[in-house]
């Protein structure tokens, strides 16, 4: 898979959408949150009153000459030979850090655990072997850029996954009407282990 390919699928999206009359506020996840970026780069805001990027990938994961401050790209090479070889004990062994397990006084929620391992073992191998360079190393600067629209931007600044200062706080500056709300000390699956906080915050947002 190219770079940036599994992003390039949002057309699809507006031909469906094409006939919608509601105004969403779209709120998503990591890589998902550049299908969010890319679409209302590429299709207009005309059917999307705001958005939310939470925890997400956006505006580049992967360290360039122009992306200093990005993770090396042999982390990234490494999750493609985990998933290629025994992607079950990855995808288990990487909740540690994805929820923040690895910290001092907090305690493995062993259903979230097994929920994660599940959704990722119920998913194709080679997509998301693909999938792991396409939010790595697509750039979504540009598309930010565009977007006039009021965003929420919500990451926690202990995120082992997408790490906070290379992600949240630059993609906050790139769009035309951003805000940053940052989460001390939270992991990145804080939607899951602070989902009170953040479904709060989601509201909040939404309803202003």
């Amino acid at each position: 898979m190219r770079r940036g390919e599994a992003y390039a699928q949002t057309p699809h999206r507006a031909d469906v959408e094409e006939g919608a009359t509601c105004r969403p506020s779209p709120a998503t996840t990591a890589r998902r949150s550049g299908e969010v970026t890319r679409y209302l780069a590429r299709h207009g805001e005309t059917r999307v009153a705001k958005a939310v990027l939470i925890s997400s990938v956006p505006p580049l994961m992967v360290q360039t000459d122009a992306n200093p401050g990005g993770t090396p790209k042999k982390v990234f090479d490494d999750f493609q030979a985990q998933v290629a070889t025994n992607r079950s004990t990855f995808y288990r062994e990487l909740t540690t850090p994805f929820y923040g397990y690895n910290r001092p006084g907090v305690e493995a929620n062993e259903a979230v655990v097994e929920n994660w391992w599940r959704q990722g073992m119920i998913g194709g191998a080679k997509a998301h072997y693909d999938g792991i360079v396409a939010f790595s190393q697509t750039d979504f600067t540009e598309d930010l850029k565009k977007i006039s629209v009021p965003v929420l931007v919500m990451h926690g600044d202990d995120d082992q996954i997408v790490p906070y200062a290379d992600a949240g706080p630059l993609s906050a500056k790139l769009v035309q009407n951003g805000t940053l709300k940052t989460y001390h000390g939270y992991p990145h699956g804080m939607p899951n282990t602070h989902h009170d906080v953040i479904n709060a915050d989601l509201l909040e947002f939404v309803r202003s």
